[in-house]
């Protein structure tokens, strides 16, 4: 069983014939809306993985509050544990570039408000053995007292330290599991310019002062994993990008599901990663997470 304590937004996408650069206007061609956020994001690609869901989070009480949900209600994610909030449902502004790359701007709304008794409240209804996933776009009292929680209680944690922020170094510290890209591997180690080798060799310091599994995401080079003090790799699809928003989602979605479900570390981290390219071939967060037996197809 998955716990995600994280965020639920609506993503509001427009695709531009480039990334504007700061104080410039470009032209766009198509404006969508989705739902999103990295918490629902990731819940519902471990659903989709084939795994049991239940989402830990808040919407508002506005026009966005049920579609937001849509796709996770569909998909059948748990989310007795979803409240309400006076504040407007979490947004993503996202901008996507013609060649699939993207900058968003969040606003974090409702999420601001899942705080430290939500976070025990979640855990307290989790057994032994489950897996609670977290990200950076929920409070960070809230991620604390979760992860806290799930340690003294023999729960695996895994937390995605996106976006990257001031508590993240602290706060990953406590996980089991520490997934990043990287650029935010590099900040969160305080290291810059790292080559393949220098990075690596990183990951396993930190795996082996911490006691944590770390994976870098490197996009269309897959990724690298720091696990018992050996390096681990694992390669994606050669696929031609429509829109890389969501992938890392789907990823951490499908490696939480990988994992839960008992497949070797190795096999996780490889069907995660067709997963995220996938992912990369359809437009939207939710919309374009592949469902299990697309993902098997490829493997």
């Amino acid at each position: 069983m998955i716990t995600v304590l994280g965020s639920i937004n609506m993503d509001l996408i427009a695709s531009v014939t480039r990334l504007p650069k700061p104080g410039e206007t470009v032209a766009g061609n198509n404006f969508v809306t989705a739902p999103g956020g990295k918490g629902a994001n990731q819940a519902l690609a471990a659903r989709r993985a084939g795994a049991a869901v239940a989402m830990v989070g808040a919407c508002g009480e506005d026009e966005f509050a049920v579609p937001a949900l849509t796709y996770l209600r569909y998909d059948g994610v748990n989310l007795d544990r979803v409240k309400s909030a006076s504040r407007a449902t979490g947004v993503a502004l996202i901008f996507v570039g013609s060649d699939g790359e993207n900058v968003i701007a969040i606003v974090a709304g409702a999420n601001g408000t899942v705080s430290v008794e939500d976070a025990k409240a979640a855990v307290a209804a989790m057994s032994r053995g489950d897996t609670l996933m977290l990200q950076m776009e929920i409070p960070p009292e809230a991620i604390e007292a979760g992860l806290k929680a799930a340690r003294e209680k023999g729960i695996t944690t895994i937390v995605n330290i996106a976006p990257l922020t001031a508590d993240a170094r602290r706060l990953a510290q406590l996980a089991d599991i520490v997934i990043a890209n990287e650029t935010e591997f590099e900040l969160f180690t305080d290291t810059h310019g790292l080559d393949n080798g220098a990075r690596e060799a990183e990951m396993l310091r930190v795996n082996k002062d911490f006691r944590q599994t770390v994976i870098v995401t490197l996009g269309a080079d897959g990724m690298v994993a720091a696990r018992d003090g050996k390096i681990v790799r694992a390669a994606g699809l050669k696929i031609d990008p429509v829109d890389t928003v969501g992938a890392g989602d789907t990823f951490c979605g499908y490696f939480a599901a990988g994992m839960d479900r008992g497949l070797g570390f190795e096999m996780a981290l490889r069907r995660a990663a067709v997963a995220g390219s996938l992912s990369c071939m359809k437009p939207g967060a939710q919309p374009s997470i592949p469902f299990a037996a697309d993902v098997d197809s490829h493997m």
